[in-house]
């Protein structure tokens, strides 16, 4: 996938988005060629300095951005230059996809080896020994806690799971 399809990509779009927020996105979604210093960016996009820094190291974190440091020999100043990598991007969300899958695994053992009973009025969901504990009356309003049944809850976590794992190519 080409650098300028990557960028027009709504699913890489909202990671980006996700990654630095609405204040960091005019840097991650306008990344230039070559290095560039976080003051030029700053003054480019016309953005508060910190909200350029705060981005350009939360894309450094998920390695979506490199810098090198350069010593000014007069000052002795140090300046970043700032080079962004987003070839990661593809890498980044099969791992982001991996640990869906791994979570979502772990919700439906979750949901299979416990049973729940539900306050009708609040909304408020128990374990059932946390039920028992409360002789099946709701802390919050004191009305009945119901058995709930959560198999179509169950149902839609295994159609995630089946989707990602499609996705991923994994074979159950």
């Amino acid at each position: 996938m080409a650098f300028e399809e990557l960028l027009e990509d709504p699913v890489i779009q909202k990671y980006l988005n996700v990654l630095v927020g609405p204040k960091g996105m005019p840097v991650a979604a306008a990344p230039p060629d070559g290095e560039v210093t976080d003051e030029e960016l700053a003054e480019r996009l016309g953005l508060e300095l910190n909200d350029v820094r705060r981005a350009l190291f939360i894309l450094y974190e998920n390695d979506l951005a490199s810098y090198r440091r350069v010593r000014d020999e007069d000052s002795g100043w140090l300046t970043y230059l700032w080079t962004f990598e987003y070839e990661h991007i593809p890498g980044n969300l099969h791992e982001e996809m991996e640990r869906l899958l791994q979570a979502l695994e772990q919700r439906r053992q979750y949901e299979r080896d416990n049973e729940f009973y539900l306050c009708g009025n609040c909304s408020i969901r128990f374990e059932f020994d946390e039920a028992m504990d409360l002789g099946f009356q709701c802390p919050e309003c004191g009305g009945e806690l119901e058995a709930m049944g959560n198999e179509e809850l169950i149902e839609a976590i295994d159609e995630r799971i089946d989707e990602l794992r499609d996705e991923l190519g994994i074979v159950a």
